[in-house]
């Protein structure tokens, strides 16, 4: 009887007619949100990966391994396959140990993929994407529940309002859109089973409440690290919601606090500090080259822009590294704006948590999780994200929510009440989704994102650089045959912006020289390529790159005959020191040196061929026909 009652609003009977009574129905809030959910991310069905999709799925060896990949995920960091193919350290600071959603992803790999040794890149897209979506809906629909039984019982209009908000907000497209970013998701969803559980259990006193509400938490830690802060709401939530006192608020949150130990423990044991060195790649370390006053100027002004984009949430850009957000000062207006904004938060939370005011919870959760990404204490490896302000806008979204409440109060009659609120959804509901259905369709590979979000923030290395890889994939695709040269050459000024930017941009330079080398202009190719190769040695690319430039001098030379011996030994100089373990390149050297008589050098680069080869037959025989010494 008790659960019952607690899913009811509390109206005035003679204003409670059947349209507010329906409208304050949780089952029928619940199908809403389903439904607006599903107009909203439905297109992205059809996407295929984009991003870091590639490196944490679809080319995630562990993943695709299914369910014989599961112990590699669950001891190794995120990112583990993807250093061991790139022949790398971990790069990090702090490591990522976030096994749950790659174990989601092997799962599905296992249930649905492809059982080929090479898997096709597409595979099962649908799927991950179907899910995500569905993780995404259902987070929000147990979150109304959540709400409208514990946290705002008496309030079905807020309550609805902060879930719609949630739902809905622009700024998640790249957590639901983005497959990698499931994490996030699972961390939300768990975290609120997690109070669901912890409410229920301070009701109800059945053991099976703590427990599930335990297993909750640990698995909200393993989708990602914002579950910590649950050790400082939990107490919140009791005190101000409950009415606990102090102390017993604080005795709720002891188990969970166990929890995280343990987690912390396993998490310490298997990824450690990560890299504990500075990390030479700003791309990574974006404040690098910041001063002192610089860097925290920054880190303070970023904190106004995250609030800036959930009040305005455009442009959204999938990248906010370097330079795309200029280093400030304490001279900047941003910086004291954000100050006096945060501050002041902080101070309202603490004097609305005595007062044992939900708001204060809605504030605290907002900067709690803020305070994770803001490369305050961890430095995280970004400037910000749109994805890292997923879990804070929950807490602005309920503080706009609940302000609204307040504001209904005001209003004696319920049916006004309810046509208010369905006035504001809507004046909500067409704007963010004029945003974010072509969004979604934005997120659809790694070619239309890159090119959507090109010139949005044009000082950033990343995005200009992405852009120039995006039109040469262009290039590559059997319908693009007739427009390979004006795609390649539209790539160029995006990669040299991208090393403009960025003089150690290496993917900016492998760009370059791929694109120069598609023009047929390989000593340019070859000079980007050499740079690349200054900057990271053991790039798998280098050599690949290499190998082609090789060959292609090769056949250059081959093509020569005997018109230009000349010009066919230069060419074949270049590919042996381009691609020296090659023994076909150094056959053809071979050859063509006999054709100048100049016998020692023939032998020499014959006899490199078949130490390289030593069952090579041609060169056997080649070897054996040559003038004795």
């Amino acid at each position: 009887m008790a659960k019952t009652k607690a899913r009811k609003a509390k109206l005035p009977q003679e204003q409670a007619d059947g349209f507010t009574r329906r409208f304050v129905d949780l089952k029928i809030q619940s199908v809403v949100l389903i439904v607006i959910g599903l107009a909203f991310y439905a297109n992205s069905f059809a996407n295929s990966y984009a991003l870091d999709d590639g490196i944490v799925i679809h080319r995630n060896s562990y993943v695709q391994q299914g369910l014989a990949g599961l112990p590699r995920i669950f001891s190794t960091d995120v990112y583990q396959s993807f250093y061991a193919q790139m022949g790398a350290d971990q790069q990090l600071a702090g490591g990522r140990y976030r096994p749950l959603s790659l174990v989601t992803f092997a799962l599905e790999q296992q249930l649905f993929g492809s059982k080929e040794t090479v898997k096709p890149e597409g595979d099962i897209a649908f799927l991950r994407h179907f899910i995500n979506v569905g993780l995404y809906i259902l987070s929000v629909v147990l979150l109304l529940r959540l709400l409208r039984q514990h946290i705002l019982p008496t309030s079905p209009y807020a309550a609805f309002l902060t879930c719609l908000l949630f739902l809905i907000h622009p700024l998640h497209t790249e957590v639901v859109a983005n497959v990698k970013s499931r994490d996030e998701v699972l961390s939300f969803l768990f975290i609120v089973l997690t109070l669901q559980a912890v409410f229920e259990y301070r009701r109800r006193r059945k053991p099976a409440q703590i427990v599930f509400g335990l297993l909750f938490y640990f698995l909200a830690l393993l989708s990602k690290e914002y579950a910590l802060t649950l050790i400082a709401l939990i107490p919140l939530l009791m005190f101000v919601v409950n009415k606990d006192s102090l102390a017993k608020s604080i005795t709720a949150v002891l188990p969970f606090a166990a929890v995280a130990v343990v987690y912390l423990t396993l998490r310490f044991s298997i990824v450690g500090l990560g890299n504990t060195a500075v990390n030479e790649e700003v791309l990574n370390n974006p404040y690098k080259f910041a001063t002192d006053v610089e860097r925290w100027a920054t880190k303070i002004a970023v904190l106004a822009r995250y609030l800036a984009l959930l009040v305005f949430p455009y442009p959204l850009s999938y990248d906010y590294s370097y330079k795309a957000i200029p280093y400030t000062n304490f001279g900047d207006f941003k910086v004291w704006w954000s100050i006096l904004l945060h501050v002041g938060m902080i101070a309202a939370t603490i004097i609305l948590f005595i007062r044992r005011n939900i708001l204060a919870f809605a504030f605290a959760f907002y900067l709690t999780n803020l305070l994770l990404v803001s490369n305050f204490f961890v430095e995280i490896g970004a400037t910000m994200g749109e994805r890292l302000v997923y879990h804070s806008s929950f807490g602005f979204a309920l503080a706009v929510a609940i302000l609204f409440g307040w504001a209904l109060q005001k209003i004696g009659n319920e049916k006004q009440k309810t046509v208010l609120t369905i006035a504001l959804s809507l004046l909500l509901i067409i704007p963010c989704g004029a945003v974010v259905i072509p969004r979604n369709r934005q997120w659809k590979n790694d070619a239309t994102l890159y090119l959507a979000d090109a010139g949005k923030l044009p000082e950033s290395a990343l995005l200009n650089g992405n852009a120039g890889k995006a039109y040469l994939d262009l290039s590559e695709r059997p319908e693009n045959r007739a427009e390979v040269v004006e795609l390649v050459r539209k790539s160029i000024p995006f990669s040299q912006r991208a090393v403009e930017i960025h003089n150690r941009h290496l993917n900016g330079y492998l760009n370059l020289g791929v694109a120069y080398a598609k023009l047929g202009e390989l000593e340019k190719a070859e000079a980007f390529w050499n740079v690349a190769e200054e900057i990271y040695p053991d790039h798998p690319y280098v050599s690949v790159n290499r190998h082609w430039l090789g060959q292609t001098y090769r056949s250059k030379a081959i093509a020569l005959g005997s018109q230009n011996t000349a010009e066919a030994i230069q060419l074949l100089e270049k590919a042996v020191k381009l691609d020296s373990g090659n023994p076909e390149v150094w056959r053809s050297l071979g050859e063509v040196r006999l054709r100048t008589n100049d016998v020692a050098k023939a032998r020499a680069a014959l006899t490199t061929a078949l130490r390289l080869k030593p069952d090579y037959k041609e060169v056997q025989q080649e070897l054996a026909a040559l003038p004795a010494q």
